[in-house]
């Protein structure tokens, strides 16, 4: 691993809208090369990443279930997607040159690998970037709460949380150009400030485990390669103490 990075094995959370880019849903072809290669980057300087990601570029449970649909149903729905968008990230690695697996929660062989912890951490060992789709396999869970869950379970160093905006504000920094960013913060003081950095389930498991949180505006460029060399001036770190 490249002496420049502090991390050894991580797990990066990536939203669905990352990979349809200007457009409306779907997927742009060059903002899907754009994430595969600064993710691939890193994969090759020794870093050992394993990702989640979203389905919003496809479908959004609360859509759903604005016009009646089945909370369950939704939920479905929505894995399925998440598994749409592994198999174009997986791909996309792979034209890139970058060894790449897909581990889903609910069985779809020939599709991809059911999700196996012990494979997937040997994945990791021999340097390939391990996808993880379908969620959690049950409904009534976000990706945030996969992203923790799969982190915890192959023993990753901290979940990194790819949004629009460089770190967890006071305030919607969007909203309120007054609101100031967070160098770091202690899970405590996140939740009785009540900001929004995961669902509650997610945050919960990290902090119950130790592990920490580093939210970053992943639409900069330099900025995954930043984060994992350990610069907190362009992120917000969220941890126990």
């Amino acid at each position: 691993m490249s002496s420049k990075y502090i991390y050894k094995r991580v797990l990066l959370k990536i939203s669905g809208e990352a990979l349809k880019g200007t457009l409306e849903h779907g997927y742009d072809s060059a903002a899907v090369s754009a994430i595969t290669e600064r993710i691939g980057r890193a994969a090759k300087s020794g870093v050992e990443i394993a990702l989640v990601v979203g389905a919003g570029n496809i479908w959004r449970g609360v859509n759903g279930k604005s016009w009646g649909l089945d909370r369950v149903s939704a939920d479905y729905m929505g894995m399925l997607g998440t598994v749409m968008n592994g198999l174009c990230l997986r791909e996309a690695f792979k034209s890139a040159g970058i060894d790449a697996v897909l581990q889903t929660s609910i069985p779809m062989n020939p599709i991809a690998e059911a999700f196996d912890h012990i494979s997937a951490i040997k994945h990791l060992e021999k340097g390939r970037i391990v996808i993880f789709a379908g969620g959690t396999g049950s409904p009534f869970f976000t990706t945030d709460t996969t992203a923790s869950l799969r982190a915890l379970e192959t023993s990753c160093e901290a979940v990194l949380k790819a949004t629009k905006v460089d770190g967890v504000y006071t305030d919607d920094p969007f909203k309120n150009p007054e609101a100031k960013r967070f160098e770091t913060i202690t899970f405590t003081e996140a939740l009785s400030r009540k900001l929004k950095v995961m669902d509650s389930t997610a945050f919960s498991m990290c902090s119950d485990n130790n592990l920490p949180i580093i939210v970053f505006n992943f639409s900069d460029p330099a900025s995954l390669e930043k984060v994992l060399a350990g610069d907190t001036s362009i992120a917000t770190v969220v941890k126990n103490s």
